[in-house]
């Protein structure tokens, strides 16, 4: 068992903390600045120490650094010329966009980096922790500390999937892409509702959208349905023409989804070409319509 400490603790490290302090391990210290961080380790690590970030380093064994990509290496190398690191010290990051390149100073001193990534979004409560058993975490890890790493998500209840240092950044990008942008795309999908009249635009979309997303991740792109799939140029034209005059602002994410839709559906014969350049000739006039370059959105045009 592992005396830990965690400096930020944001949504992430304060429950990935209580999740290792619920598995045994003994969580000595945290350091949190923000309101919203103190308030989450009263709320989910009673009883743990506050302290500053070189005492938090100092008082443990295995350090989680739990804080925004962009400050992960500026913090460690500042722990690191403050003497707060040392050689053997197990030093564990939650960024997904970075693998141990970003704890070079911490490699450096002879201390042991990991890269642990949980792919789940978190809200910084209690309700995460039992969403943890069965999560992937996407691990980098040197050879000496693969053992750890693994253990370390076995006391989580996670799944581990080892990432190449130089694909950390494309393995979070698939992560970004598939969460963050799919807020944005059914955000934009209610408004749309509510502007055609429905009153509880998430309870219409609900059955569909959960309907969508078990079919993509089970069948991948055999899963796509839809007028562009079925060459509809008409009603792709409809669309086209009400987004301009009521959602102008959601019409460049539409038109690049459905060039991403029709260009999947061409490649597995589902959609004929002349269709799609039909409908490729009614997207760059919606985009034109509303002050867009085409040429912008797919250069090769």
């Amino acid at each position: 068992m592992a005396r830990i400490g965690v400096v930020g603790a944001g949504r992430v490290g304060a429950v990935l903390s209580a999740a290792l302090r619920a598995a045994g391990h003994e969580v000595v210290a945290a350091a949190g600045e923000s309101a919203a961080s103190r308030e989450r380790i009263a709320a989910l690590l009673p009883g743990v120490p506050v302290g500053k970030p070189t005492d938090v380093a100092r008082a443990c064994d295995l350090l989680l650094l739990t804080v925004p990509d962009d400050m992960l290496d500026n913090v460690a190398t500042t722990l690191v010329g403050a003497g707060a690191i040392r050689p053997g010290q197990v030093v564990v990051h939650t960024s997904g966009r970075h693998g141990l390149a970003a704890l070079h100073a911490v490699a450096e001193l002879g201390a042991r980096p990991v890269a642990l990534h949980p792919a789940m979004t978190f809200t910084g409560t209690s309700v995460d922790l039992p969403r943890l058993p069965g999560c992937v975490f996407g691990m980098t890890a040197g050879d000496g500390e693969r053992e750890l790493a693994e253990s370390l998500v076995a006391d989580l209840g996670g799944v581990v999937m080892w990432v190449a240092e130089e694909r950390r950044a494309l393995y979070h990008a698939g992560l970004a892409h598939g969460a963050n942008h799919l807020v944005t795309l059914v955000s934009q999908a209610m408004d749309l509702l509510a502007a055609a009249g429905a009153d509880d635009p998430a309870a219409t979309l609900r059955p569909l959208l959960t309907a969508a997303l078990d079919n993509a991740l089970e069948r991948g792109n055999d899963a796509l349905t839809g007028p562009i799939v079925r060459g509809d140029v008409r009603t792709v034209q409809a669309h086209l023409r009400d987004l301009v005059e009521t959602s102008p602002a959601t019409v460049p994410s539409y038109v690049a989804m459905a060039r991403a839709t029709a260009d999947r559906a061409m490649l597995d014969g589902r959609l004929l070409p002349i269709r799609a350049s039909r409908i490729a000739g009614l997207l760059d006039e919606a985009l034109r319509a509303v002050g867009q370059d085409a040429r912008a959105h797919h250069p090769s045009r």
